[in-house]
């Protein structure tokens, strides 16, 4: 036994709970260790001593380390106290606070069991109750569709077939967007992520100067009215992209500030180094290096309230579904607590998912955001089926990893993305190889969370890197009879109808160098087997209702095969 490797923790990613008399707790081993038990030996804080209660553990997932093992525990008493015993070649080990004993006194365990001291149903995350069967498309604005005709159209200046520059402008609108409800609805779409809609001087509005404006661009608050009332008509969430970790420089609290220095009321609301602002020596925080991007600072309670208010005006006003929050990972902690609480009081269905690149945990403990933009899924997935960096067994430890990084309820709500307006486009990344950009949506779509698809992804559309990945939306080349489109739609109905795909168990492991995702629910079963070892694969057949590149029971290279059967 690897003692060192042998790991839990409090009130945390490795013990958390899922309802008020409910808990998950997670054990981590050495890789190599074979144990024949792992048990929980647990009971209520005051009389432990004397009454224990004992349940086994499950393994559950294996990385590239180490193995780890879980059960959720019913409680009688929240008030929860335990320690770990591990079976090795007959002996029994005991794991608390103080390591790993070869005997343990029960009479002294007050001293250093694992503690819950209490659940409190406040501080149990909430799953959001919409979010269940729920499928993302991302609509970059400018590049969708273009709907009111009759607005000035003299600043647009790319055509449909046009590689687009930074400067580009194509001229989609919030019109062009509800004139293509009916078009999503068709193709299976539930929920709608736009990225922002405020007043800006760039197609992609991330650099904003009047959040209480729509852009004329896009159009009018009357129009944002009209598509959220639309798209709630055919039970089409929204969320709109909030951006408050900087703003323009042309937005009029930092103009003031460029007037008046530090006598400017709003001098705090920036990060400034100096009684005046000098954009040639940049001695301002700013997002990225552009120094037309000044960087709130919130850790002003004045500018807190003020982005707190704009959350609240969309959500109360509008009747928006939820947020996407900008670079959410540079902003304070206390900022995401408070807004999070405001914009919950006023509707605790509002979504909260957060752009965060990378292990996020501190911010999905429940009190900041739901969830996030799940890049580092992206990344594995890429890594497997367009890098060919990782075969079956190393992507199922990677995508083990990073669901081993939050509890359970915030991995039920994370958006698991294979491209996004930040990235290149997926087809693009996998040499515009079809078969693999289906093994992709496949994975995408039986993974733990919920599935985001960048808009286009039904041409497909090609693209490398900004702004090359924000090409203009083609409807004409739209193939409604090939097998991109049916493949993507059948996903989607699988994802929206199938209760083994919703909030289930998942268990992520390689059998025959092929990748195996098994989710689990009520005795049942859902399994998606993935092939790309270059060699076809013989699997036992069962009931299948969905694949590609499969016939009689051989998966073939780049193919995917999705099953039901009994647990």
């Amino acid at each position: 036994m690897i003692k060192e490797a042998i790991f839990h923790e409090e009130d945390s990613n490795y013990a958390f709970p899922i309802s008020k008399n409910e808990i998950t707790l997670r054990l981590r081993v050495a890789k190599k260790d074979e144990f024949a038990k792992v048990q929980v030996v647990y009971g209520n804080k005051y009389d432990y001593y004397i009454k224990q209660q004992v349940i086994d553990m499950g393994l559950k997932y294996e990385d590239y380390m180490f193995k780890y093992y879980e059960v959720t525990i019913k409680l009688w008493d929240v008030r929860f106290v335990y320690i770990f015993t591990l079976n090795e070649n007959g002996k029994t080990y005991y794991f608390c606070e103080d390591g790993v004993k070869d005997s343990y006194d029960y009479n002294l365990a007050y001293f250093n069991c694992f503690q819950f001291p209490y659940i409190n149903e406040v501080d149990i995350p909430k799953r959001i109750d919409w979010l269940k069967n729920r499928v993302f498309y991302e609509v970059f604005i400018d590049r969708f569709n273009l709907g009111n005709k009759e607005k000035d159209l003299s600043y647009i200046n790319l055509k449909i077939n046009e590689i687009p520059k930074p400067t580009s402008f194509y001229g989609g609108d919030l019109k062009g967007i509800t004139n293509k409800l009916n078009y999503l609805k068709e193709l299976g779409i539930n929920a709608l992520y736009l990225t922002p809609i405020f007043k800006s001087i760039s197609n992609h509005k991330y650099d904003i100067s009047d959040y209480y404006d729509v852009d004329k661009q896009f159009g009018s608050k009357e129009d944002l009215k009209e598509l959220i009332t639309k798209a709630h008509q055919l039970d089409i969430k929204i969320i709109l992209d909030a951006v408050f970790n900087h703003c323009s420089d042309q937005i009029e609290q930092f103009q003031d500030v460029l007037k008046h220095g530090k006598k400017s009321k709003y001098y705090d609301w920036f990060i400034i180094h100096g009684d005046k602002v000098d954009q040639e020596k940049v001695n301002y925080e700013i997002f990225s290096i552009c120094n037309y991007l000044p960087k709130f600072n919130t850790s002003n309670k004045e500018l807190r309230e003020y982005l707190i208010e704009i959350g609240k005006y969309y959500v109360r006003e509008f009747k928006i579904d939820g947020w996407r929050l900008d670079v959410a990972d540079e902003l304070s902690h206390c900022f995401w607590q408070e807004f999070r609480k405001a914009v919950k009081e006023i509707d605790p269905n509002c979504l909260l998912v957060a752009e965060n690149w990378h292990n996020s945990y501190p911010f999905l403990r429940g009190d900041q955001f739901d969830s996030i933009m799940n890049y580092s899924f992206t990344k594995a997935t890429l890594d497997y089926l367009a890098l060919n960096n990782l075969n079956a067994k190393e992507v199922a430890y990677q995508l083990n990893a990073i669901l081993l990084r939050n509890n359970d309820i915030a991995n039920d709500m994370m958006l698991n993305l294979l491209d996004t307006h930040d990235t290149d486009r997926f087809y693009t990344s996998c040499n515009k190889d079809l078969d693999l950009l289906i093994c992709a949506l496949a994975l995408q779509f039986c993974f733990k969370g919920n599935p985001g698809i960048y808009y286009g992804i039904e041409i497909p559309l090609e693209g490398g890197y900004d702004p090359d990945n924000r090409r203009p939306m083609d409807f004409n080349k739209i193939d409604y009879n090939g097998k991109l489109y049916n493949m993507l739609r059948a996903l989607i109905k699988l994802r929206t109808t199938n209760d083994l795909l919703a909030y289930s168990e998942i268990y992520v492991t390689s059998e025959n160098d092929m990748l195996l995702i098994i989710r689990k629910k009520n005795n049942k079963l859902l399994k998606l087997y993935i092939n790309y070892s270059h060699k076809n694969k013989k699997i036992k057949g069962k009931t299948v209702i969905l694949c590609h590149n499969y016939e009689n029971n051989i998966l073939n290279d780049k193919g995917f095969v999705i099953m039901e059967e009994n647990a």
